[in-house]
């Protein structure tokens, strides 16, 4: 009778970073014969990648870990990421928990098991956290699965210790790997077929630190690459978005006219406060490049509501300059109060129930702006990237370069290809229609 295979299961929390290198650990368990399964499966090795922008990030790291325990009782868990490496000794006190990893030691994740010969859960957790200042390392990853993108990581950590963040003391100092090392990473993308990559970090605007290149660099680069029909930029502090990375995205053919900048808040005052290297005025005169050169593009902000300090004025000023600003959707975050942070010492906190008002104000002119801007496509012909059947519905879905949702019949022909489509109506769910659909010609 033949051997099983050992199993391991994945769960993510966090951001988009998190998932590229999930994804990259996972690619080192396959190499060494074990099986991928479901996180609500049966496994010898569950692996929750953390954490730690809100508080609900560490509640959630101990949910998922008394799920694996009861769908396998002796299996072997281990916690790695952000959360990891802020509350190491923590997370070693969950019952059920193995070992904990911090920083780039979760890279070498497989290497403690086999050393350990780690076949099932531990008696005693060990901890295997790394110093933070000195992590200088960067540690090249990107995720790919049933989608047809990826997100491949560029940069690591952060310098700029905005007050409200924990970040730099969970990923250390900003870093990145070479342009070349990135085009190999892209190159391999493209080998399993990938059509579309967003490029993503901590902050990636700060690539080129650790090897005296430029993100604009990059992404010159990697518009020449083969194999890559698509490119996105995920979050980009404004300051970094500069004038020469918005023309250059404005007359390529293969980087989205997509941007997502975080605002924060729309205060002076606030942003102060927070620590942040812009003023409302820069933030303005970015979102003005962008529409000049780009009436088309997507611009999604993020927001923190209810920051300490932020009086009702504030969170008014923040409304209007929100209001009159041609953006396309807002991501609105409570403020969560964290350890260790500058704002954790600051006064004036924020009732909650006033958090939730100011957040649901957002949330509505978020809807009603998300809605306005979908409208001015009705009827324009867009090429979409279609998904995977949803199993739910028997629909597919798709996205338009500018990031517009497309629902469309299921025809499993069209799934990871470019298709030419005549935009139709807007739908109560937030997507469009499909009037006349004609694939691509091939890129």
């Amino acid at each position: 009778m033949q051997e099983q295979s050992p199993k391991v299961a994945f769960h993510t929390l966090g951001c988009k970073l998190n998932y590229s290198e999930t994804s990259t650990i996972a690619r080192a368990f396959a190499e060494k014969g074990f099986e991928r399964v479901d996180m609500h499966q049966r496994a010898d090795v569950y692996v929750i990648n953390t954490c730690s922008v809100t508080h609900r990030a560490d509640s959630k790291c101990r949910e998922v870990v008394k799920k694996a325990l009861k769908l396998s009782p002796d299996a072997f868990i281990a916690v790695v990421g952000c959360y990891a490496q802020l509350k190491p000794q923590e997370i070693a006190a969950i019952p059920g928990v193995s070992v904990v990893l911090g920083a780039n030691d979760k890279f070498r994740l497989f290497e403690r098991i086999e050393a350990s010969r780690m076949v099932g859960r531990l008696p005693e957790p060990e901890v295997f956290n790394c110093d933070i200042r000195e992590v200088k390392d960067f540690e090249p990853s990107y995720s790919m699965g049933d989608r047809t993108r990826a997100f491949l990581k560029v940069q690591d950590g952060c310098n700029y210790f905005c007050t409200f963040c924990t970040i730099p003391l969970a990923r250390g100092r900003s870093r990145n790997g070479s342009i070349a090392q990135v085009l190999e990473q892209a190159r391999a993308i493209a080998a399993r077929g990938i059509r579309e990559v967003v490029l993503t970090g901590v902050n990636i605007g700060d690539f080129g630190r650790s090897t005296g290149e430029r993100f604009i660099d990059l992404l010159r680069a990697l518009d020449q690459a083969e194999g890559i029909e698509r490119f996105r930029i995920s979050s980009i502090e404004p300051n970094l978005l500069t004038d020469e990375i918005i023309e250059f995205v404005a007359g390529s053919k293969r980087f989205a006219p997509h941007f997502h900048l975080p605002l924060q808040s729309g205060s002076d005052e606030i942003l102060a406060l927070m620590r942040r290297k812009y003023r409302v005025e820069l933030y303005r005169s970015r979102v003005a490049k962008i529409r000049a050169l780009m009436p088309e593009a997507f611009i999604g902000v993020d927001l923190i509501v209810g920051f300490t300090g932020e009086t009702e004025e504030h969170f008014d000023q923040t409304f209007a300059f929100l209001s009159e600003l041609d953006v396309s959707f807002l991501h609105v975050f409570s403020f969560s109060e964290r350890e260790n942070t500058a704002a954790a010492k600051m006064t004036g906190r924020v009732p909650d129930r006033e958090i939730t008002r100011r957040s649901q104000a957002l949330h509505r002119l978020s809807d009603k702006k998300h809605r306005e801007f979908y409208l001015r496509f009705e009827g324009q012909r867009r090429e979409v990237l279609f998904e995977k059947k949803n199993e739910s519905n028997g629909k597919m879905y798709g996205y338009t370069d500018n990031y517009l949702k497309v629902e469309a019949e299921h025809d499993g022909e069209l799934v990871n290809q470019l298709v030419r489509v005549e935009l139709g109506q807007v739908l109560e769910q937030g997507c469009f229609s499909v009037r006349h659909l004609q694939e691509a010609p091939s890129v």
